[in-house]
């Protein structure tokens, strides 16, 4: 049992450097809750979509921390079966970092979408963020003292419950993407700009609608 709840320590804190005797500590909850804040913050300081995009750079800041976690993290190998369970859960985490830095920052530049509509987005990336790091935290508590009772059987069943949740919310984070994105495709193409928001988001017009 001990050995399992070293294993998900170090993943949940630490990721391999460069030299793999160095460990970086790291929360990864914390970062994806980062970036909610931030967001938040800049979403109550923004007067106009113009603001907002120039406010966002607070929040890439927070997200590109967090990115060379989530990168060093991928790049960790041989790591055994349990271990490596709890890594890919982290992973979906960041993924749906990058959903939401990654696909409302193009949102931003979107004509097709009112400073209210964007404030509205981003409250929806941003509560689904912290969903998925409050189920990060989910792991993180078997490492704490009131789990120690715990077998190990029932540690890995819990880690494996709060990836299979993790991995359908990043799915719902997707669907939610694209459905914003089917928003301004539509509109676009009443005013026969269509060809500008695939240009934006990207040219696989079965991803959004």
């Amino acid at each position: 049992m001990k050995r399992l709840v070293i294993i998900i320590g170090i993943v949940l804190v630490s990721v391999t450097s460069q030299v793999k005797a160095q460990f970086v500590t790291i929360d990864p909850a914390h970062i994806a809750t980062s970036i909610v804040n931030t967001a938040n913050q800049i979403i109550q300081t923004s007067s106009t979509a113009a603001n907002m995009i120039n406010n966002f750079k607070e929040v890439q800041k927070v997200y590109n921390q967090g990115k060379e976690y989530y990168d060093q993290l991928k790049a960790v190998h041989d790591l055994v079966k349990d271990a490596k369970k709890v890594r890919d859960a982290i992973l979906l985490v960041g993924e749906i970092g990058d959903l939401y830095v990654d696909s409302f920052q193009k949102m931003m530049n979107d004509p097709n979408f009112t400073f209210d509509e964007l404030a509205a987005i981003s409250n929806g990336y941003t509560m689904l963020l912290q969903e998925s790091a409050n189920m990060l935290m989910e792991i993180k508590d078997v490492v704490n003292v009131n789990g120690l009772s715990m077998t190990d059987a029932e540690r890995m069943q819990l880690v494996n419950y709060v990836y299979d949740r993790l991995k359908t919310h990043r799915n719902l984070v997707a669907y939610y993407t694209r459905k914003n994105i089917s928003v301004s495709y539509i509109r676009a193409k009443k005013t026969g700009d269509a060809d500008r928001v695939m240009a934006l988001y990207g040219n696989a017009e079965e991803r959004y609608w």
